[in-house]
C-alpha cells in the first residue's frame, strides 16, 4: 500500500476528514503544503465544510474554505425545509418514504452535521407508489431531467434504481430500490427496520436503521469504486464510534443482506484511510481474499487520482470492472455486464 499515498495535499486533507468526526487537534500543517491544491482537492472531493471545520476548532486559518462552508451550510438548511415539506406532502398522499444519505447520514456520522456537503435529497419508495410520486414531486414544481420525456418512467425505474427530479437548485432523486444490480441487497425496501433522525431541530427524517444503513452505504460506495472521500468519509464517520465487536456484528449482517465484497472493500478502504479496522481481527480475515485486496487498491487508486472518471476517454473502466468482482460467481458477472452494456446503450 506504501504506493497509494497520494500527495501530502491529499493525506492531509485526509486527516482534516478524520479530524472532523473525532474531533481530533491537528498537528502543526507542514509549512511545505500547497494549499491551493488543498483547496482544489476539497472541493472537487466535496468535503469543503469538513476540511474548514476541522481548521478552524485547531485555531488554523481557513479563508480559502470559509465561503464554501458558509453556502453548504445555507444550502442544507434549504434542504432540511424541503424534506420536511416533501415528507408532509408525500405522507398526505399516503406515499411512505426513506430518506438517505444526505443530511440524516450527517446527523448520524458528524458533530456538525451541517457542514457535510449535499447537493440532493434521496427518498425511496415503494415501486408500486411511483406514479403517485411522480404526481406529487410535479405538483411541487418539481420538473423530470432524468430520463428526459423520451423515455417511459415504470420502464426506467424497471431498468435502473432512480430518476432525478428538479425545482430551481433542488434535485431530488426518487428511487424506487438502492443498488444498480438488483441482486444486491435485494431486501432493503420500504419495509425495512427504519430510525427517525433529528437533522436539525426541530426537522426529524426517516432513514434507515444501522445494520441496513451501513449494507446501504457499501453498496453505494462500491457502485462508483469510491473515488470521491467524501463517501468513504461518510462510511468511516458513521462506524468511528463503533466497537471491533460492534463492526463485526454490521458486517457479519451486512453478508445476510447481500452486500457481499462491498462491504469488505469498504471497511478496508476506510482502514487504509482512517485506521477504521484498528484492533479488529476482521482486518486479517478480509486480507486473506485476493478480491478483496484487488478491489481495495482499485478504490484507492480511484480515490488518490482525485479525477472525474469520465474526464479521459475509458476513464470509468476501473468502475466497470470492480463491479464484475463484488459478487463471486460466473452468474452474477454475466448478469453485469449484461447490466451495465444495457444502460450504456438504453
Amino acid at each position: 500500500m506504501d504506493a497509494l499515498r497520494g500527495s501530502d495535499e491529499f493525506r492531509f486533507l485526509v486527516t482534516l476528514c478524520r479530524a472532523a468526526f473525532t474531533g481530533d487537534a491537528l498537528d502543526e500543517p507542514s509549512p511545505e503544503l500547497d494549499w491551493s491544491v488543498l483547496t482544489q482537492l476539497a472541493q472537487f472531493h466535496r468535503v469543503q465544510g469538513l476540511a474548514w471545520n476541522a481548521l478552524k476548532s485547531s485555531g488554523i486559518e481557513a479563508d480559502a474554505l470559509a465561503a464554501d462552508a458558509q453556502s453548504i451550510v445555507t444550502t442544507n438548511l434549504q434542504i432540511a425545509a424541503e424534506s420536511r415539506a416533501l415528507r408532509s406532502s408525500f405522507d398526505h398522499a399516503g406515499i411512505d418514504l426513506l430518506f438517505v444519505k444526505g443530511l440524516t447520514l450527517g446527523a448520524l456520522a458528524y458533530r456538525n452535521p451541517m457542514l457535510k456537503m449535499g447537493w440532493d435529497i434521496d427518498v425511496l419508495i415503494d415501486a408500486s407508489k411511483l406514479a403517485d410520486a411522480a404526481s406529487v414531486l410535479q405538483s411541487k414544481g418539481y420538473r423530470l431531467i432524468e430520463p428526459d420525456a423520451s423515455n417511459d418512467l415504470e420502464t426506467w425505474h424497471r431498468r435502473r434504481k432512480e430518476s432525478v427530479w428538479r425545482r430551481g437548485e433542488l434535485y431530488v432523486e426518487l428511487h424506487t430500490r438502492l443498488a444498480d444490480n438488483p441482486t444486491l441487497i435485494p431486501m432493503i425496501d420500504i419495509r425495512s427496520p427504519r430510525r427517525e433522525v433529528e437533522v436539525t431541530s426541530g426537522i426529524a427524517l426517516p432513514t434507515l436503521a444501522a445494520d441496513e444503513l451501513f449494507a446501504y452505504l457499501c453498496v453505494h460506495g462500491a457502485s462508483s469504486a469510491w473515488f470521491r472521500l467524501k463517501w468513504i468519509t461518510d462510511f468511516a464517520a458513521l462506524i468511528h464510534a463503533r466497537s471491533p465487536s460492534e463492526i463485526e456484528q454490521l458486517y457479519q449482517r451486512s453478508q445476510e443482506l447481500g452486500t457481499y465484497r462491498t462491504a469488505d472493500q469498504a471497511l478496508l478502504l476506510a482502514d487504509a484511510l482512517f485506521g477504521s479496522l484498528n484492533g479488529s481481527d476482521l482486518k486479517p480475515r478480509l486480507l486473506r481474499d485476493r478480491s478483496n485486496r484487488v478491489l481495495r487498491n482499485a478504490a484507492m487508486r480511484q480515490v488518490i487520482s482525485s479525477k472525474e472518471p469520465t474526464e479521459a476517454p475509458l476513464g470509468t473502466w476501473r468502475i466497470h470492472w470492480t463491479q464484475l468482482l463484488i459478487k463471486p460467481g460466473l452468474a452474477f458477472k454475466a448478469g453485469e455486464v449484461f447490466r451495465q452494456v444495457r444502460d450504456a446503450v438504453v
